[in-house]
């Protein structure tokens, strides 16, 4: 579980990552990766209607969670992290999620490293 102030909440937040962060996507999902702040990093899930119905969302919500918690660490201060499973994620194991997330935060990490050099 993510504590209430490493989470993302308000729909300003998520727009302002979506469309300044850095994208990277996989086969199950997609990672927007922005840097606002000095803040302790956070970070959001989108889990709409096309990955399956609400039981298939919420199971894939807690393994996007459960995969995130401890890697928002490894990530600069004020990050802002926003991940969007695609529909694959409904029949995909917490690893195969994990071993996605890894690779696309390493992109958009190595994405947004010049651009925070500018």
């Amino acid at each position: 579980m993510l504590p209430a102030g490493a989470r993302l909440t308000r729909r300003d937040e998520f727009a302002t990552t979506m469309r300044r962060g850095r994208r990277s996507g996989r086969s199950h999902l997609v990672v927007h990766l922005d840097v606002a702040g000095s803040d302790v990093p956070r970070a959001g899930f989108v889990v709409s209607k096309a990955v399956g119905n609400a039981v298939v969302r919420h199971r894939v919500t807690r393994r996007l969670r459960h995969v995130v918690a401890p890697r928002l660490a490894t990530l600069p201060a004020g990050a802002r992290l926003v991940v969007r499973a695609l529909p694959p994620s409904a029949t995909a194991s917490s690893a195969e999620l994990a071993g996605d997330l890894d690779g696309a935060l390493r992109t958009a990490l190595r994405r947004l490293s010049p651009a925070a050099a500018q």
